[in-house]
């Protein structure tokens, strides 16, 4: 009897924890370069109430017997899909088309990587994303300096000032064998992990990202889809219901028992 309670009170933990991530997701639906997360469940253990037996001279093998107790959470995975572009029509405003990740420095030195690309220059002619973390080119922080009277970047990530057709820096990207294996820290941003496998850096059109572009004056929208989310949620709720009827059941036979005695 007990083992349906814990196993009842197993499923009331999982589903909340699936119903935080759906909460997360809606919550960023709006989320410039925003991935969504979803989440799987797996079976806990089993309590064998008999082994199985093969079969012999005139009888039969039997299968074990045994019973679950409960479940867990198996995996939080980002989805890596391509979000849809918004126009914007501002020129620092960068969408990357196909794999890879944008490259930003803190004031420490450490890289970061992000998907969302509404950047500007500084008063020191950085190309800074709202914090204020440097954009990576192929010769180090995007920088068009102070003397700048305009400004252009091309699909291929070039960067052109004052009218200039030699480009003064291109932006280099970043590509995982795993993105998913990416740690999210927040403002948009991941770091890297073992999991993640080692980042492959280049510029866009090149022989590591032959099929990545570069659009300018647009952003990356977050892959959230409403209506997946609360199809999502509605299986949610109704498995929390369903976990937390097991619950009260269990404890109604465990009252049917006490009453036994009278």
């Amino acid at each position: 009897m007990m083992r349906s309670l814990y196993s009842g009170v197993s499923g009331l933990r999982t589903h909340q924890t699936r119903m935080d991530v759906i909460g997360d997701n809606i919550a960023n639906v709006n989320t410039v370069g925003f991935k969504r997360s979803t989440v799987t469940f797996k079976d806990v253990f089993y309590q064998t109430l008999r082994g199985g037996s093969a079969g012999g001279a005139g009888t039969g093998g039997t299968n074990p017997q045994q019973i679950g107790l409960g479940v867990t959470m198996g995996s939080i995975d980002v989805v890596q899909t391509q979000g849809a572009a918004a126009s914007t029509g501002n020129g620092t405003d960068l969408m990357i088309q196909g794999d890879g990740f944008f490259q930003v420095k803190d004031s420490s030195g450490k890289i970061y990587y992000t998907r969302a690309g509404n950047f500007h220059f500084d008063n020191s002619g950085n190309l800074v994303t709202p914090d204020g973390f440097i954009v990576q080119g192929s010769s180090g922080d995007i920088n068009i300096g102070t003397d700048a009277t305009s400004y252009s970047i091309d699909k291929y990530g070039n960067v052109y000032k004052n009218g200039s057709t030699t480009p003064i820096n291109q932006i280099q990207l970043a590509r995982f064998s795993n993105p998913s294996g990416l740690v999210k820290v927040g403002s948009n941003l991941y770091i890297d992990s073992a999991s993640a496998g080692t980042a492959t850096k280049d510029v866009a059109g090149s022989t590591n990202f032959p099929n990545t572009t570069i659009i300018p004056s647009a952003l990356e929208m977050s892959n959230v889809d409403l209506a997946q989310e609360f199809t999502d949620m509605i299986i949610t709720e109704r498995g929390f219901q369903a976990n937390a009827r097991t619950i009260t059941t269990s404890d109604q036979m465990l009252q049917e028992l006490v009453n036994l005695k009278r």
